[in-house]
């Protein structure tokens, strides 16, 4: 002891032991001045020390990271060398077989840009029909959104043609519908299935989606066929049209009114005179009401604007069929039917669902244009006998 100043524990020199390791880091900080020249407070260097750590830490994170990432890279070169032309001939794996899906859909565009088609064919060699079962579509070209529908057709079968039902705001619908065709055996080698799908619009001209054709001569018919088929661009030729008819439909419930008003026709023959349009009403396939316009002169866009009122009770409406049909004088002076639209349970594509929006939205009426149906094809639909000429008493 010199100048009064008394020893303390920390002056010792003594060894550090074992037991004295839990003390080491309070210590080393008890040792630290509260307050050193350049050095600021104590707990500032206990902070650095930490963050020191933590980034050390991190750093030694990121490195076995990095380390694992390149090993795995360079696994999967490895692994894909090791598949020789040798292990596939004598592997079955599908991966080694199979494509990609990427694959399968074509990178510049061409057809796959107009969709696509299921389509089941079968073909009854008994009746001779050809039953087309309309499964659905996808992906189809479009701006935004669409009300497709499509026409099923066979080459050998001239004016008959079956319509689906439009589907409202959709690029993929589902159909579900199934046709037939009589085709003979015979004419099988020569006809051509055609699809044609086609975007609906109410009051302007329908646009096309796409078509399909497919050679029947070149299918195995045995069985029955079911796949997808890419959807090609329209074609340039617009098949034979016989004309449209635009006209509204409004019923009331309450009244049991149904009123017809027939606006106008457009795209008729240009060598047809006398345009007039006759409404018919059936019950249980009989003829029970009927009415016509006036007749029209001179012109191909004749327009009527008339309205008609029939009284058809609820409970009637299941049995009712509705008929407007266009005639005209042709060349041999003689009337006749240019097209028919049917309307009702038994009808089918936009004709029943132009039915089904007017019962849908009772007291509104509901105005919309259809292309005309050939009259053979309507009048077999509803299974009409030609009238026999009546037999007068004997006198």
């Amino acid at each position: 002891m010199k100048m009064g100043h008394a020893s303390t524990p920390l002056s010792t020199s003594a060894p550090l032991d074992a037991t004295a390791g839990p003390s080491l880091i309070p210590d080393l900080i008890t040792r630290i001045p509260s307050c050193a020249p350049g050095l600021g407070p104590r707990w500032t260097l206990f902070i650095a020390i930490l963050a020191a750590g933590v980034l050390l830490v991190s750093c030694l994170l990121c490195v076995i990271c990095c380390c694992c990432h390149r090993h795995r890279h360079r696994k999967q070169p490895k692994d894909k060398e090791t598949v020789g032309l040798g292990s596939a001939c004598n592997s079955t794996t599908t991966h080694l077989v199979q494509p990609d899906v990427d694959c399968l859909e074509p990178c510049s565009g061409g057809d796959q840009q107009w969709g696509r088609l299921l389509l089941s064919l079968e073909y009854d060699f008994g009746s001779q029909e050809i039953r087309v079962g309309l499964r659905q579509a996808g992906n189809l070209k479009a701006e935004g959104t669409a009300d497709p529908y499509a026409w099923v057709s066979v080459s050998t079968q001239a004016g008959r043609r079956h319509e689906t039902k439009v589907h409202r705001g959709t690029l993929s619908p589902m159909f579900e519908e199934t046709c037939c065709f009589l085709v003979p055996p015979a004419e099988l080698p020569k006809a051509t299935l055609k699809v044609q799908l086609w975007d609906f619009k109410r009051f302007s001209e329908h646009e096309p989606l796409g078509e399909l054709q497919l050679p029947l001569g070149t299918m195995d018919l045995q069985h029955v066929l079911e796949s997808w088929y890419q959807l090609g661009p329209p074609g340039t030729t617009e098949p034979e049209q016989m004309g449209e008819l635009c006209f509204s439909l409004r019923y009331v419930p309450s009244s049991g009114s149904l009123t017809v008003v027939v606006l106008e026709a457009r795209g008729l023959n240009p060598g047809l005179a006398e345009a007039y349009v006759k409404i018919q009403l059936m019950l249980n396939q009989r003829k029970w009401k009927k009415n016509k316009t006036s007749s029209k002169k001179g012109t191909t866009t004749p327009y009527f604007n008339e309205a008609f009122v029939f009284l058809v009770p609820v409970s009637q409406l299941q049995s009712v069929d509705l008929v407007l049909a266009v005639w005209a004088r042709g060349l041999q002076l003689r009337t006749e039917p240019v097209g028919k639209v049917l309307l009702g349970p038994r009808a089918s594509g936009q004709p029943l669902q132009h039915w089904a929006d007017m019962l849908a939205h009772a007291w509104r009426p509901i105005a919309q244009w259809h292309h005309l149906q050939s009259p053979r094809e309507v009048d077999r639909v509803l299974a009409l006998q030609p009238r026999l000429p009546l037999l007068r008493p004997r006198s």
